[in-house]
């Protein structure tokens, strides 16, 4: 596919609504509804431990390990790593033809409580590492089979997961065709807040039912950068400096010795500098009233584990007014190679870009920056608040109602996200109001679970035999 701007996405074609909607009807024709049903593996698929591998070559080597680790635990916790596995098969399936801004890795997990600049909890995407336009089913298609994959971690019949995966999809079908009546702009400022989320959630979401949902808005609340100092710190000779937990927090101070630690530690600086650049005014003046303190070097999620990750203390008015920022390396996206690279210079702008296009509302720090001399030479990274109000639900508690009512929310919150940037008047006609679209998900879903279930047997395998090696800290603080 050639590289597209969002302006190109087909969010605003030039026709009538009527006329959108037969494109979108169209569609079906090229690739009927049903056509979505199963997946096989080409003949030709990729060795998925390539792929893993070809990611681990462009990571921190002694940290590769733990990413291993992380992923042989379970088959959902593969999943989680797997993206790069995805999207080279998902490039072989057939699309609608129509484009929307993809998360790139909408599995259940990276879908949260995070809080508006207004200061309300609201429930969104949470994860666009992966961020480029392409075809709209691929993240429709990540969320059911993480559901399935979920389910069966979780030991769900085979009659509860054909309850889950489609009521999911249905949810992001009924929202696309509410979304397609909508205005623009009613569509820009549709999102979940958390009262919102509290009545959608009715039923029991976990195994302590509401009450969970509860506690989980409530801790989200305090999840800031005065918790984040509180947890992370500690004072060392009068000084506050980042305690160490390696080798899932290493500071600056136990990473290198003291001349290339503090040739780093302009590089950081320099990084912050850089990345002030990218906010817009009012920010960066806040920002500005913020003073670097110290850095630490953090192993994050399953799928990233060997990225480079910076969490920078900043403090304010005084030490007990502190701002953690999180620096993550923006890499080449897992879907580049299938839907083309996209129109940005810079993967942490495209990052952003696709967070801000998604998101009903982003961090105020969000930003990004290349930065020369990290780690030997020019990387690309994104930056975020550590901590802000950032929260979710475990779906390893969650019953089937649960499951089902959560991959519900999920599901319009994609719709949501898609309607933003592609042609939502036509993927809401090419779905239709009928159930078509759902069932076929459900066994799309059911056939990639298994697929993912061999894959993960098969780094398993490999690292038994010590093809591969896999570690981890005995105090996992993921």
């Amino acid at each position: 596919m050639s590289r597209d701007s969002a302006s190109t996405l087909g969010a605003v074609p030039p026709l009538t609504p009527a006329e959108r909607a037969a494109r979108g009807k169209a569609a079906r024709r090229r690739t009927p509804r049903s056509g979505h049903a199963g997946f096989a593996p080409s003949s030709d698929r990729p060795d998925p431990l390539g792929i893993l591998g070809a990611q681990s070559a462009t990571r921190v080597p002694e940290l590769v390990p733990i990413r291993y680790s992380r992923m042989a635990e379970s088959p959902f916790r593969f999943y989680r790593g797997a993206a790069a596995i995805m999207a080279a098969d998902l490039a072989t399936t057939q699309d609608s033809g129509i484009r929307v801004q993809l998360c790139g890795d909408a599995h259940l997990m990276n879908f949260g409580l995070l809080a508006s600049p207004e200061r309300q909890l609201v429930f969104d995407i949470n994860d666009f590492d992966e961020s480029l336009p392409g075809p709209w089913e691929w993240d429709v298609k990540r969320l059911a089979a993480s559901l399935a994959v979920a389910g069966r971690a979780n030991g769900f019949t085979d009659r509860e997961r054909a309850r889950v995966v489609p009521a999911a999809v249905r949810s992001y079908r009924e929202a696309m065709i509410r979304f397609a009546g909508m205005t623009n702009l009613g569509v820009w400022y549709a999102r979940i807040d958390a009262d919102r989320l509290a009545a959608m959630a009715s039923r029991k979401l976990t195994m302590g039912g509401r009450r969970n949902l509860g506690r989980a808005l409530d801790k989200a609340r305090t999840r800031d950068s005065l918790q984040a100092f509180a947890k992370l710190t500690e004072t060392v000779q009068g000084q506050v400096r980042i305690a160490a937990d390696p080798p899932l927090l290493v500071p600056l101070t136990d990473l290198l010795p003291e001349v290339e630690r503090d040739a780093l530690e302009e590089r950081l600086r320099g990084l912050i500098r850089g990345y002030a650049r990218s906010l817009q005014p009012d920010r960066r003046a806040l920002l500005g009233d913020f003073r670097f303190v110290d850095a630490a070097r953090k192993v994050v999620g399953v799928g990233s584990v060997g990225t480079r990750c910076w969490i920078l203390l900043l403090t304010g008015r005084d030490g007990r007014d502190p701002l953690f920022l999180q620096a993550k390396e923006a890499c080449t996206s897992v879907l580049a190679p299938h839907v083309g690279a996209g129109e940005y210079r810079s993967e942490g702008e495209r990052v952003v870009a696709g967070q801000r296009l998604m998101q009903a509302t982003s961090d105020i720090f969000l930003g990004w920056t290349r930065a020369d001399g990290i780690d030997g030479r020019r990387r690309d990274f994104y930056v975020r608040q550590l901590r802000d109000w950032k929260g979710g639900l475990d779906p390893e508690l969650m019953t089937p109602a649960g499951l089902r009512t959560f991959g519900e929310v999920c599901g319009s919150t994609l719709a949501r996200a898609h309607a933003r940037s592609g042609d939502r008047i036509a993927i809401a006609a090419y779905l239709g109001r009928g159930d078509a679209f759902d069932h076929a998900l459900h066994t799309f879903a059911e056939a990639y679970a298994d697929l993912n279930e061999l894959d993960h047997q098969g780094l398993v395998e490999a690292v038994r035999a010590g093809r591969l090696s896999a570690s981890e800290p005995a105090d996992d603080r993921r």
